[in-house]
């Protein structure tokens, strides 16, 4: 059984890590072409504002009213900003002349508010090139430094924090998810462990009973012949787990074979030893026996063994049935596998066939996981739960193509 990453899965790391890297590549370039808008926005506010002071420091409109200006487009400024004459020099230290939106420190003298306006002149001048107001004869004036108003600010560092919790999401995600993948590989194991000393431990426990009977009876030839014959029957028992185990992880080969054949062989292993279990069980199969599918019979019988433990473990009460029915539809072979135990619930159909999912307080949940494997990955069929009713019965239906339908 193989447990190593698979290309499926390592195709589907690189899908997810790509559609990661498209969504963060397309936030940051949606994000940073909104911001270079709101840039532009800004310059042309800033711009209109050094038009505006042109406008008014031209002789022939001293008289003009200004309100306008002030009242349309210094109040729209929410970025900061600071006007300085033709060297460079802050023309004010008060707020609303000189400067614009700059958080000044507080208790600060004129002198501290200067130099801290000069230090803030430097790295509006790295941000953007300040807008240059002219006279109508081409001297400069005044100077407007300007840089990005808050919002724009937030948005440069918008896209890198959502892809840095984007990155955090993915990281838990994958913790999450290689963490359930290497529990349900350890309680595969740890099923498959039990699972093979379940399987060895009935015939060999047989095997040291009639090891027993022989020396009691060694010098009863009747008896030893009979005691040969069960000690036959329980090697043969342990060379099929053998097979069985064998098949698991590589491709078995898949003959012409008689499904309803399979079943009584399996039903009649289970006839001899109900009586120890305490159960009064009635196990009978009906269909066609000139049925044939493609089966692996060592494989098949072992998920008919996992269905009629399964079905004796939810029989509760002493006068129990396990009922198999084979029939053909259409191009396929169907087998009904019903009993009249305690029913499974509705949310849990699914489960049941998961790695490590067990209602016994000493199960291991892998016998119809592996009957999922077998029927699915190497009969090509499918398996499932038909329709269950609490207190009721269980009915699972496995479905296999016809043999001469298989190419």
């Amino acid at each position: 059984m193989k447990l190593t990453s698979s290309p499926a899965t390592m195709n589907l790391k690189l899908f997810l890590i790509l559609i990661g890297a498209g969504i963060a590549l397309g936030t940051l370039y949606y994000t940073q072409n909104l911001v270079n808008k709101l840039q532009e926005r800004e310059r042309q506010i800033v711009q209109l504002y050094a038009n505006s002071l042109e406008y008014a420091t031209s002789s022939d409109n001293i008289s003009s009213d200004f309100t306008f200006i002030f009242e349309n487009i210094i109040r729209r400024i929410d970025f900061p900003m600071i006007v300085t004459d033709g060297n460079d020099n802050i023309i004010s230290t008060k707020e609303g002349r000189g400067y614009k939106n700059i958080e000044i420190p507080k208790n600060a003298n004129e002198t501290q508010i200067e130099n801290f306006l000069k230090e803030k002149l430097l790295e509006l001048n790295q941000t953007h090139q300040p807008l240059i107001v002219k006279t109508p004869d081409g001297q400069i004036i005044q100077k407007i430094f300007y840089g990005d108003s808050e919002i724009i600010q937030k948005l440069k560092y918008y896209p890198y924090l959502q892809i840095l919790f984007a990155a955090l999401f993915i990281l838990i995600a994958y913790s999450s998810f290689s963490y359930i993948k290497k529990s349900e590989q350890s309680n595969i194991w740890v099923g498959m462990a039990k699972e093979t000393a379940h399987q060895l431990g009935t015939p060999i426990s047989s095997l040291l009973g009639w090891t027993e009977i022989l020396k009691m009876n060694h010098d009863n030839p009747e008896k030893v012949l009979d005691s040969v014959e069960e000690i036959n029957n329980d090697l043969f028992r342990l060379n099929k787990i053998t097979t069985r185990f064998s098949k698991i992880g590589s491709k078995p080969d898949l003959i012409d074979d008689y499904p309803v054949a399979s079943i009584e062989k399996v039903i009649k292993y289970f006839e001899r030893r109900l009586p120890q279990l305490g159960k009064n069980v009635n196990i009978q199969v009906d269909g066609d026996r000139n049925i044939k599918a493609k089966l692996n019979s060592e494989l098949f019988e072992w998920v008919i063994e996992n269905l009629i433990k399964n079905a004796l473990d939810a029989i509760e009460n002493k006068e129990g049935k396990i009922d198999f029915i084979v029939f053909t539809n259409k191009d396929n072979v169907e087998i009904e596998v019903s009993d009249n135990g305690k029913g499974i619930e509705h949310n849990k159909r699914k489960d049941i066939f998961r790695p490590g999912y067990s209602t016994k307080r000493r199960g291991w949940g892998l016998g119809l996981s592996l009957s999922k494997r077998i029927i699915e990955n190497y009969h090509r069929g499918k398996i499932f739960v038909k329709h269950s009713i609490i207190n009721e019965g269980t009915t699972f239906k496995i479905i296999l193509r016809k043999s001469e339908n298989i190419t």
